[in-house]
């Protein structure tokens, strides 16, 4: 930039407070700015105006109070790792950058050493890079945060002894001891975060309180434990609130209009944000059937590069707990921008499929479209209508878009029972909370076929997706379900004599071989049981940039195309899709297509770590619920056991407890692997997975969301079994497997 006339006298040009701020060791404010170039009086007026001006124009940037180059980073910076390049380095990107000002924030590689986990955030020295590949390099000062160190708990003064943590995780043994003036101005029953400062001697470690997150007495609290704990992000960073806010409508060029086309969405009743709406109709001729599954075009407005799509990827997925979401992209664009909403143009990624009578699918298309949604029905709704009771917003749907849509399922679930997936019967439980946050009740909901319609059309666009960008021999992320190991094969086999069964394991096994096993087990004492012993069996599903084929759904190939407002891999499937079909210019970048694995690794943790924090907030949310209960008996099911007790859950609440194997009584009970079962070693009492049993509620901690019962029922009857006898049963098993 060209020097320019000084404004006024003694204020300097906007090249000279260019150069002062890059030359400057630090971050310098508006009086070092003065202050260095002599500015006095009214002068002052004329300096604070042309920085104004400047930080207008995009040259300069604030920083926590601060005034930086806008283009340029400071000499430390807290950075967030991102990957490895294709030399196999780590590289990072700013935390804080201004891609309005600025553009795109740079990339920075790391100097070798201990390599840090993607998504670690990093405080790094940083200077010029030598080669042309990368505009700076970093040295990394200290990882931030360090997680070993920091524990949730619930901050309790006691009276004359000072304070203590309690610590959420169940795994913790010892409470810790607050530092004296470092409580961090905490009060009793607060949820905090605290720092580890020494280890025990003699007596408990000592903690020093870094943050408050808010009373435990509020049920709506509960949740933040698990955000804290998981390292989940809650709060969008400002330029990422403000890219949100700056977004402008969508082009209608190039689109296919949709408009007359009555699509619907059905969804939860809760729900918050729609992304996916169906339309069908019956070919009257061929007895097939012509589908249509729009989904929100997530994609033109969260472009590659931008921090909107740093976020997204770094959140994985959208994580749900009873009385909050934690949103993978801001509510400006999930709840607003890309949410289907009734009757509002929308922009969208349709997948046009048509299946022939037999509910095969004969041929697919993808196309960008403006669409306006009909009507926005629950699945309660859309299943009354079908079922005789029509109203509300269905009065004036059944014959022209429900009957179809519900002929259309009846020709696809013909293709789905010839490829017979894994049907496994193990109900989910849900809580209604009421206005206060608190539990109202805990329900099982009803499957209903409006459920199974809406699933299998999504099924089948994630299949078309697939097998779209296969045949284009396009980058991108699979979803991966690969079939059992033979180690668990084995195990199972093992379980299945007990109850006398057989799994034949000289053959290749396909869910229908599961299938037979469950059918045969229906309305059985052992049925719940032998559907978790099949779930158990499975391996768990993940996303990969290579095809391995999804044993579960028995697909050869599938992607996940139909949620981009809620998981990261479906963007990555639509900019793919983009790409390969020539439908704009925001599909896959290069970056994207260079670090799918790193991708993959990243939003496969995401998705395990947010089913970990929905599952124990449920849990902590049941324990709260129940604390007032202590000493009553509820009915339940075992469902795990090992050598130091039994887990119950009861059928009322799928509350989870445990059962100390010392509370049993009847002398010493010996852990059966086989059968999953403990042994009076003498009696022969027996305790198995699955059994139906009575217990009482003898402890609640809600703070991690632990229970302790006590089982009033009876055991079953068996026969003794010596601890050697075990031991070499479970040897021998073992030797059969291999």
């Amino acid at each position: 930039m060209a020097k320019t006339k000084k404004p006024g006298r003694g204020i300097p040009t906007e090249q000279d407070i260019l150069d002062f701020i890059q030359s400057a060791p630090g971050i310098v404010g508006k009086r070092d700015i003065a202050r260095a170039f002599a500015v006095t009086g009214a002068d002052k007026i004329g300096l604070k105006a042309l920085l104004k001006r400047m930080a207008e124009a995009g040259q300069l940037a604030r920083r926590k109070k601060k005034l930086v180059d806008a283009t340029r980073l400071p000499p430390v910076a807290v950075l967030q790792v991102m990957g490895l390049d294709q030399d196999g380095e780590a590289y990072a990107e700013p935390i804080e950058w201004d891609e309005q000002a600025a553009g795109k924030a740079p990339k920075i590689v790391l100097g070798r050493g201990e390599p840090p986990k993607v998504g670690d955030r990093v405080l790094a020295k940083i200077e010029p890079a030598r080669d042309g590949h990368y505009r700076y390099r970093a040295q990394i000062i200290r990882k931030l945060s360090d997680p070993s160190k920091r524990v949730l708990g619930v901050y309790r003064h006691l009276k004359g002894h000072g304070a203590r943590i309690v610590p959420v995780d169940k795994k913790a043994r010892h409470e810790l001891q607050v530092m004296a003036g470092e409580d961090g101005g905490a009060r009793n029953g607060e949820l905090v975060e605290v720092e580890i400062a020494g280890a025990p001697g003699r007596g408990l470690a000592t903690a020093r309180v870094r943050q408050r997150l808010g009373d435990m007495e509020n049920q709506r609290n509960i949740s933040l434990i698990a955000i804290h704990q998981h390292g989940i992000p809650n709060e969008f960073p400002e330029p990422v609130a403000r890219a949100a806010g700056t977004l402008k409508p969508f082009s209608r060029d190039g689109r296919t209009d949709l408009r007359s086309l009555p699509l619907v969405t059905i969804d939860p009743p809760d729900a918050r944000d729609h992304d996916d709406a169906v339309w069908a109709e019956i070919d009257e001729k061929t007895g097939g059937a012509n589908v249509v599954v729009a989904i929100a075009d997530v994609a033109t407005y969260v472009r590659p590069g931008t921090a909107l799509d740093r976020e997204a990827r770094i959140r994985g997925n959208s994580v749900y707990f009873p009385d909050r979401v934690v949103p993978m992209l801001p509510e400006r664009i999930s709840n607003d921008l890309c949410s289907l909403r009734e009757r509002e143009e929308r922009p969208a990624l349709a997948c046009f499929m048509s299946f022939d009578k037999a509910g095969r699918k004969t041929k697919h298309r993808f196309e960008r479209v403006i669409m306006r949604s009909a009507a926005k029905l629950s699945y309660e709704e859309a299943q009354a209508a079908i079922d005789g009771r029509v109203g509300g917003k269905t009065d004036g749907l059944l014959a022209p878009v429900l009957q179809p849509l519900w002929r259309a399922y009846g020709v696809l679930m013909k293709g789905r029972n010839a490829r017979a997936p894994l049907e496994l019967d193990l109900p989910e439980r849900k809580l209604i909370l009421d206005a206060h946050g608190l539990i109202e009740r805990v329900v099982t909901p009803l499957r209903l076929d409006a459920h199974r319609l809406v699933e299998e059309f999504m099924i089948q666009a994630n299949v078309a997706a697939a097998e779209e960008l296969a045949a284009k021999r396009s980058p991108l992320l699979y979803r991966v379900h690969e079939p059992p190991s033979a180690e668990k094969i084995g195990a199972l086999a093992e379980f299945l004599r007990t109850v006398d069964m057989s799994l034949s394991l000289g053959q290749e096994l396909r869910p229908r071989h599961f299938n037979r096993i469950l059918e045969a087990v229906k309305g059985k004492d052992y049925q719940h049981v032998v559907n978790e012993m099949v779930l158990r069996t499975q391996a768990q599903a993940l996303y990969a940039p290579d095809n391995k084929g999804h044993f579960g759904l028995a697909l050869q190939r599938y992607a996940h195309f139909t949620s981009p407002i809620r998981r990261y891999a479906d963007l990555i499937v639509h900019r793919a899709l983009i790409s390969g079909l020539g439908l704009g210019d925001d599909g896959l970048s290069a970056e994207d297509i260079s670090r799918l694995k790193d991708t993959a690794d990243m939003i496969s943790d995401a998705e395990r770590r947010a089913m970990a924090a929905e599952r124990e907030t449920v849990d902590r949310l049941i324990a709260s619920h129940l604390a007032s209960r202590t000493g009553a008996v509820f009915r339940g099911r075992i469902r795990g056991v090992v050598g130091a007790g039994l887990f119950v859950t009861l059928d009322d609440s799928g509350a989870d407890g445990f059962v100390p194997v010392t509370s049993l009584g009847g002398g010493y009970f010996v852990f059966d692997q086989t059968r999953h079962a403990l042994v009076g070693e003498r009696s022969g009492d027996t305790w198995q997975l699955g059994d139906r049993v009575e217990v009482r509620l003898v402890e609640v901690t809600p703070v991690s969301g632990g229970m302790r019962f006590d089982i009033v029922s009876a055991p079953r009857e068996g026969k003794p079994i010596s601890r050697r006898a075990a031991r070499f049963a479970h040897k021998g098993s073992n030797k059969r497997r291999k």
